[in-house]
């Protein structure tokens, strides 16, 4: 099954109580290495936590643009990965793995095919 892991930092402004410093680069590369060398990683990016526009279409038609990240938000997304495992408890096992999962909180979302029973 396909699983999407976002990785959620606190906002910059957030007064969240955090670890001690953030996730290294090389650790982020060191994990990175393990889920390719294990297989299941089908992609997986970073993302700017800076610049971010949303988009909402409100019931007249109406577009309207916001440019930066989602404002009521205590966390943004900070990246992601998307792992083909056998089940939810191999992607909760990767889940915990990630560095991302020290400093703020990796989400795990079930990929929706259309053909899956």
């Amino acid at each position: 099954m396909k699983y999407l892991l976002l990785i959620n930092t606190p906002a910059p402004d957030s007064t969240e109580e955090r670890p001690a410093g953030e996730p290294t680069v090389e650790e982020f590369m060191a994990y990175e290495k393990a889920v390719t060398d294990a297989g299941v990683r089908l992609d997986g990016n970073a993302l700017d936590l800076v610049n971010a526009t949303t988009v909402r279409v409100r019931v007249d038609g109406e577009r309207v643009v916001t440019d930066g990240p989602f404002a009521e938000t205590r966390e943004i997304v900070g990246g992601y990965y998307l792992l083909d495992v056998p089940d939810l408890d191999a992607a909760l096992d990767w889940a915990a793995r990630c560095p991302g999962a020290r400093y703020g909180t990796v989400e795990v979302r079930t990929v929706w095919e259309p053909n899956q029973s």
